[in-house]
Parts: structure tokens; sequence; C-alpha cells
């Protein structure tokens, strides 16, 4: 099999680690080849806090993909969240010094390396740069302003905000773990691209994926990126608070959860008690589903208030930013019974389970269209669409060496028409090269 081929996705979790081997199909569909998963240990919401067991647990992973795959893991795309992701609003602008000329990715580098001069927090450092639209000589709204003509380009960014020490502890634990770093994505948006269609991407979602640690939002319009925000609670805080609620241990508590939980309690009858064994010849303990979703419901309605916070923020309330397809949950904190009811019921909005099915192959295993590996399989992607890229820019440079003139010019025609996909996602790569020139240095 052409090793180029397979892309390997690494989802460093707060509750599980998920190593995801995949490749692309003839039908261009991503078909899943091996899964590993193991319990996270090393990771507190999101934030690598022990780095011995984070590598453990990462090996432990990647072991399980390899045998399921029976192929040889050696780079790695890798997802990251946590709470010290935080994101802004800026616009920006660049006079060009001849306006006789078009405006091509040069002047559009210019503007973003600009933005990228910005003063952060002290260890803060811009992990994405999204350009949202464009004004040229003052006339708005411009999409694509590539072969247009005039003086001053200007645009309004989404600028995403993290700590370097985090991304670098991650990258440490990828490279003792003995891989390779690939890239690097921001988790939102890789699971975005795995559950998420063009269309609800056009029309306007607000995807929130409930992780154990982290809640993840990414919110679309007319097919951009238009806001992201990680919340520090996820699916650990429940388990937590039914641990107190009921007192019992948290083993028993996650299970109680999966199997009797709701966010809805009117769902559950006064009289539906659930029987846990005692510890060690202690009597056993008897729980009311009633008591166990009024403890659910409290916490998933915090949860939920503070990501509408942020969707408020992000002004779905204006016509021009109406979220047409309304909220898409996924994470392993959607499968939560009834909470498409509540969430509905809390934001007034449309909302639906999201599946990473939309871009899988037809037969793929069941387990793996979970929303539990939504994030997964957008890390898989987005590694096989950078191979996509790097091959297209080595098919260009041959092009450009073997033929002549003509064929350059032609070649320019087709880069310009391409290359806003190219240009948008290079910063991310620029900051996978210096994590691992800064790995490579520190050995």
């Amino acid at each position: 099999m052409d090793k180029h081929q397979i892309s390997v996705g690494l989802d460093i979790g707060t509750t599980k680690i998920v190593a995801m081997i995949g490749r692309k199909n003839e039908y261009g569909k991503v078909e899943i080849l091996g899964v590993g998963k193991s319990k996270s240990l090393g990771v507190h919401r999101g934030v690598v806090n022990n780095i011995t067991q984070t590598i453990q647990s990462i090996q432990q992973a990647v072991q399980e993909a390899e045998a399921a795959a029976s192929e040889k893991i050696e780079d790695v795309t890798v997802g990251i969240a946590g709470q010290h992701i935080r994101s802004l609003q800026h616009s920006d602008y660049i006079t060009r010094p001849n306006s006789e000329l078009v405006i091509d990715e040069t002047d559009i580098d210019r503007l973003i390396n600009q933005v990228h001069k910005l003063v952060m927090l002290p260890g803060e450092e811009i992990i994405h740069v999204l350009p949202q639209e464009f004004k040229v000589d003052g006339q708005a709204e411009i999409k694509e302003p590539i072969g247009m003509y005039g003086g001053r380009l200007e645009a309004n960014f989404h600028v995403v905000v993290g700590q370097v020490s985090s991304i670098r502890n991650i990258g440490r634990c990828v490279k003792s773990a003995g891989l390779e770093l690939d890239g690097i994505t921001l988790e939102p948006l890789a699971s975005a691209n795995a559950v998420l269609s063009q269309e609800e991407k056009e029309a306007g979602v607000a995807l929130i994926d409930i992780g154990g640690g982290t809640t993840d939002l990414a919110v679309f319009k007319d097919g951009i990126i238009r806001h992201t925000a990680v919340i520090p609670f996820g699916g650990n805080v429940i388990t937590e608070d039914i641990k107190e609620g009921c007192s019992i241990i948290e083993k028993q508590a996650e299970l109680l959860k999966i199997k009797f939980g709701s966010a809805w309690p009117g769902e559950n009858k006064d009289n539906e008690i659930v029987s846990i064994p005692g510890l060690r010849g202690r009597e056993p303990k008897e729980i009311t589903l009633k008591n166990l979703s009024k403890i659910i419901h409290a916490r998933v309605v915090e949860i939920i208030e503070q990501v509408y916070v942020e969707i408020k923020n992000y002004g779905h309330e204006e016509q021009k930013k109406k979220l047409i397809a309304g909220i898409v949950l996924t994470g392993g904190g959607s499968q939560l019974k009834h909470l498409k009811q509540l969430v509905e019921y809390i934001t007034g909005m449309d909302t639906r389970i999201g599946y990473p099915n939309e871009h899988l192959a037809g037969d793929s295993d069941e387990d793996i269209a979970s929303p539990l590996f939504a994030t997964a399989v957008g890390l898989v992607m987005d590694g096989l669409k950078r191979q996509d890229r790097k091959k297209a820019e080595q098919v260009e440079e041959a092009v450009l060496e073997t033929e002549g003139e003509e064929t350059i010019a032609e070649t320019q025609e087709n880069i310009v028409t391409e290359a806003p996909k190219k240009e948008r996602r290079s910063f991310l790569d620029k900051l996978t090269e210096r994590v691992k020139e800064f790995l490579d240095n520190a050995e």
C-alpha cells in the first residue's frame, strides 16, 4: 500500500486518547482501517498535565490501531483544544505600493502576517488567522479579492489564540511516544469537518462538541468559520456531580450516567430506582432515577447556557448572522438521553446529533460513526487533505521545471484559482514547523 495514502489522527482528549488510521477510497470517501483507544490519564480539561502518563496512553492507543490496521504508524495529525484557547475579532489593512497590478497571494500573505504582529498576553501565541471578508478600496463584502484591482486591501479576521507551552507539551508527548508530528489542527475545526455538510456551513450552524473535559464550539456562516470557543466543562463534571450527589465512586457514577442518565427530569417516574452494590460488605445504595436526572439536568443546563452566551457573542440574533441550520451536537457527551430536547428548549434553535458519517465510506463500522469519534475522524480527514496539498505542490513544481513559459503562465492562472485553499491553512503548518523545530533543538 502507498505509504502516503494513509493518514493518522490522534485525538488527545481528557477521558480517552484515540488513534485512527484512514485512507481515501476510490470514491473519495474516507475508509477507516483501524482504531485504537486508551484511557487518558495525564490530561485535564484538554491540557496535558502529566507527560509520562500521556505518552503511555498515546503508545497504547497507537499500538492498538496498528494491530487493527496492520499498518505502522509514523506521522500523526494532532488536535489541540483546552481551556487556554480563546478567540477574538480583529480588522487590519495594507496599502499596496502599486494599484496597477491585481491583488495576488503575496498581498494576502502580507495582510495575514501583519495580524501576527498583534500583541498577545505573555505565553500566548496566535494559532489560527481566519479571514472573514475583505474590503478593497472601501468596497465591502468581498469574499475573494485575488485578481481584483485596488490600492487599499483590508479584512476582518477571526483570530484564535492559545498557550504556546500547552501546544509544545502535546508536541513533546507525540515525539516521545516515537511519532512524528505531521500537523496540528484546532479540534473544533476537525470535529466540524467530520460532522457538518457544506450546506449547513453555508446556511449557518453552531457545532457543539461535548467532550470529557471541555466543550468546543465552532460557528459557521456562508461557508466560513465565524467564531470558536472552548468552554472548560464537559461530561466529566456531570460524573463528578453524580459521584458527590449520590456518594458513590466515580466508576459507578459514570456507568449510571451512561446507562440511566437523562437531561430531562420530567421523563422519570418517582418510583424508578437503581440499586448500586455497596463497597466491601456495606449495604447497597438505592438511587432514584428522578434524582439522578435532576443532578445531570442542573449541570447540563449550565454547560449549554455558557455555550449559548458564546453563540450570542457571535451575534446570531442579527438577520445577516442568523444560524439557519441551528445547532449540531457531537462528542461523547452528546449521547446523553434527551439532550437534544433540552438544548432546543434553552436556545430555541433546531438541534440534531452529529455523526461523523458525512465523509466516511459506506461500509464503515457503526462504532466508528459514533459522535465519540467525531474529532478523530476530522483529524484523519485533515491529514489526508494536507497530503493532497503536498502532492499538488509537487506536481506544480514538476510542471514548472519541465515545461516552457507558456505552461508557466497557465499554471499560474490555475494557482490563482486554487490559491485561497492553500494559503488559508498555511499558518497551522507554520506553527507545526515551529513546534517541530523547538522540539528538535530541545533534544
